[in-house]
């Protein structure tokens, strides 16, 4: 089974981060990954996307992406194209502080985030990214959240060490955020067999 995942935001939101966190914590889990990153040529305030795909076994296709059953919505602005490519029956997360409007979409799964508040509730707004991924974990059972917090390890450069806590809140308090919803759950077998974890 693969699960495909788009990440979308602009520059300076955490999305390349947060992906590359995602990528981490699911080859922690002995998942097969593959991840593929594109943005703009501006440092902040351009588009930015990632794709990932995450498997119970081998991946034998590049991760060119055609149609996802999840997309992380950071910003609204270039997020129309990558919106379209998930698959009916999909799961959004959404910024919600950044959204005016309501999902045109009616055949998908929408669950607004007020990322960036929380974000700056646990005590700085370019958490928001974390915040998503602690949702995506409880929403999904995609990956645990201990191994989160090991992607973050792993991503997070020796120079910016000192932001270890701050992402470990912002995963916690997406987490506590919300709640499990069956049927987004990425692995259906596992949760059958009552293993989900925290």
């Amino acid at each position: 089974m693969e699960r495909e995942i788009l990440v979308t935001g602009i520059g300076g939101q955490g999305v390349q981060l947060a992906a590359n966190v995602l990528a981490h914590a699911a080859l922690a889990e002995g998942r097969d990954v593959q991840l593929f990153s594109s943005y703009g040529g501006m440092m902040r305030g351009g588009n930015t996307d990632a794709e990932l795909v995450v498997a119970d076994k081998h991946i034998e296709a590049p991760p060119t992406v055609g149609s996802a059953w999840a997309v992380i919505a950071m910003h609204p602005d270039y997020a129309e194209p990558v919106l379209a490519r998930l698959r009916p029956g999909g799961l959004v997360l959404r910024n919600s502080v950044l959204w005016d409007e309501e999902m045109e979409r009616t055949d998908v799964e929408v669950v607004d985030v007020p990322a960036a508040d929380l974000a700056a509730d646990v005590g700085n707004v370019m958490a928001a990214s974390m915040v998503m991924l602690g949702v995506l974990s409880t929403v999904t059972d995609l990956v645990g959240l201990d191994s989160l917090r090991t992607g973050v390890r792993a991503c997070v450069p020796s120079y910016r060490r000192q932001h270890l806590e701050l992402n470990d809140r912002a995963l916690q308090g997406g987490a506590a955020a919300t709640a499990p919803r069956a049927a987004c759950l990425a692995w259906p077998a596992v949760a059958a067999s009552g293993s989900r974890r925290r």
